[in-house]
């Protein structure tokens, strides 16, 4: 374990089954693992005290082993379903490594599906947290297309009439004056302890964006998606 007095618990849910890509978490992305993108930047990240590995397959775990993540569970199938929502998976993980009597200030959520993210993305995130004691959580961000700002985006009802997303009457008429709009990128989700086991969220009430740039994120959720990160690895984007 990396010493460090902020302990911040990096978790990688990495569970057997998927619709969009089967073996989603063991598929090759330019000749290795789509999880071991992820493996490898958590254990390079200064700030981490700590890499878990929640999956419930054999294989991902025996893979996780290799990686040198450690696998001290398989999650249970309850927690491995499609619908399963990410925060229990968490407080699982929480709740089986205090009961051994370890205790995180904090945990990173790195989901395998963005491996393009760096081990200073990580450790720049647990800086803003440390930093800012009134803030809850720190989530990595992408800018939105201006065509997509909400200034500019509309809801069909039912009866084919549109409305504002942001609830005015009228757009903006000018892209100059759209206020920037950001997205979660998927990549890194950085949450207090006491925020997800007391108050039940990945969010809290106070939230700090860390922008990542276009170029630097991907989020495999379709054999297209592979596709480009494939492409990003090989031009060296990231260089």
């Amino acid at each position: 374990m990396k010493k460090n007095n902020f302990k911040v618990l990096g978790i990688i849910p990495a569970r057997g089954g998927s619709k969009s890509i089967p073996h989603k978490n063991l598929i090759e992305l330019d000749g290795r693992p789509l999880l071991q993108y992820t493996a490898e930047s958590a254990l390079a990240a200064k700030l981490l005290s700590k890499v878990i590995l929640s999956t419930d397959d054999q294989v991902i775990a025996d893979l996780g082993k290799k990686l040198e993540l450690e696998v001290p569970f398989l999650r249970p199938k309850q927690l491995a379903g499609d619908n399963t929502p990410t925060l229990p998976v968490i407080r699982h993980t929480l709740d089986f490594l205090e009961k051994r009597g370890e205790s995180y200030a904090a945990v990173c959520l790195l989901q395998p599906t963005s491996p393009l993210r760096q081990p200073k993305q990580i450790d720049d995130c647990i800086k803003l947290l440390i930093a800012n004691r009134s803030v809850d959580s720190v989530v990595s961000i992408l800018p939105v297309p201006l065509e997509y700002n909400p200034h500019w985006i509309y809801f069909r009802r039912k009866n084919g009439s549109i409305y504002l997303s942001n609830g005015k009457s009228e757009p903006l008429t000018r892209r100059q004056l759209l206020p920037p709009a950001f997205i979660r990128d998927g990549s890194i989700y950085l949450t207090r302890r006491d925020v997800i086991m007391k108050k039940n969220s990945l969010y809290g009430k106070k939230v700090l964006g860390y922008r990542l740039k276009p170029e630097q994120s991907v989020n495999i959720d379709t054999f297209q998606d592979l596709y480009q990160a494939e492409k990003m690895i090989k031009c060296a984007v990231l260089l």
